[in-house]
């Protein structure tokens, strides 16, 4: 029986599975809906659809590099628990390694490893450790040599934060420096020239607002021409304090990065910081309230 596309699209809507799940199920049930949908649970499929819908803002962020390549991917799952699992951090690390042979975030989860594609392996760690789990992000860097480092290491290059930073020049050290400020810093830009435009015009806004309500209500208000000064030397602080090659460094706050590379002989070009979780917002629970909503029934 020919197994059309509407029949994989109701198939994944009645079990919530992934399409190449569905589209298996029909095909090995010659199409047949009851027997497809049976066929996914007993794989433990339908019963890892249900928990899709629970927010996933724990898990584990990824660093691999290869050949003057890195890569950055972010697994997410519902409990910090699952971040310690043995299962959890095998699978993430599978997944980091073939993240360093695609381009983009669709090539991986639809890339196989093991017989099976990155999408299907997180499937089946729904199943069976019984969180709903997503692959959510995957950057990619490059350069003459790419450093990569982890924060609240959990494992072998994985933790809950990662970074890379991309160099010209040979790395003696520095590079794993700068890895660890950026993780501790979290820049914005690289340099004033990539900052977003959009986050300096708010910032701006923001300041000059900030300098007019000031001049309003001083003693002695301040001319326009020093109001507009007062708001260009706050809007280099900002872009100081927000770049990567601008900020002070960590290591020796009395040089800024962009000094302490030169200093090393290297040259930054580039970096990519991922925090577990990022972005995603948390549903806050008492728990307190919900062990006495389950003893009374």
């Amino acid at each position: 029986m020919s197994i059309t596309a509407s029949m994989v699209k109701e198939l994944r809507e009645s079990t919530g599975a992934g399409m190449m799940d569905a589209k298996k199920a029909l095909t090995e049930t010659n199409g047949d809906m009851q027997a497809a949908h049976d066929w996914l649970r007993t794989k433990g499929l339908a019963n890892a659809a249900k928990k899709a819908g629970r927010t996933a803002a724990e898990g584990l962020v990824a660093v691999a590099v290869r050949d003057g390549r890195g890569i950055v991917v972010e697994v997410n799952a519902e409990t910090d628990f699952v971040a310690k699992n043995e299962n959890f951090q095998g699978m993430v690390s599978s997944i980091a390694k073939a993240a360093l042979v695609v381009n983009t975030l669709e090539e991986l989860r639809t890339h196989r490893t093991d017989g099976v594609s990155v999408e299907e392996l997180i499937t089946a760690s729904i199943a069976k450790i019984g969180e709903n789990m997503t692959l959510r992000r995957m950057s990619a860097l490059h350069g003459q040599t790419v450093v990569s480092y982890v924060h609240n290491s959990a494992g072998d290059g994985m933790g809950k934060i990662g970074v890379l930073v991309a160099l010209n020049g040979a790395d003696n050290g520095i590079g794993k420096q700068i890895a660890m400020h950026i993780a501790a810093a979290n820049p914005l830009a690289l340099s004033v020239a990539e900052m977003d435009v959009a986050v300096m015009e708010k910032e701006r806004s923001i300041q000059t607002a900030k300098a007019m309500e000031e001049n309003s209500t001083a003693s002695k208000p301040k001319p326009e021409a020093v109001i507009e000064k007062m708001i260009e030397g706050r809007m280099k602080k900002f872009l100081a304090e927000s770049t990567l090659l601008g900020q002070a460094f960590v290591v020796n706050p009395d040089l800024t990065v962009a000094d302490a590379a030169k200093a090393a002989a290297v040259e930054v070009t580039g970096f990519v910081r991922l925090e577990v979780g990022e972005g995603i917002e948390k549903v806050e629970e008492d728990f307190a309230a919900e062990v006495a909503k389950m003893t009374k029934g």
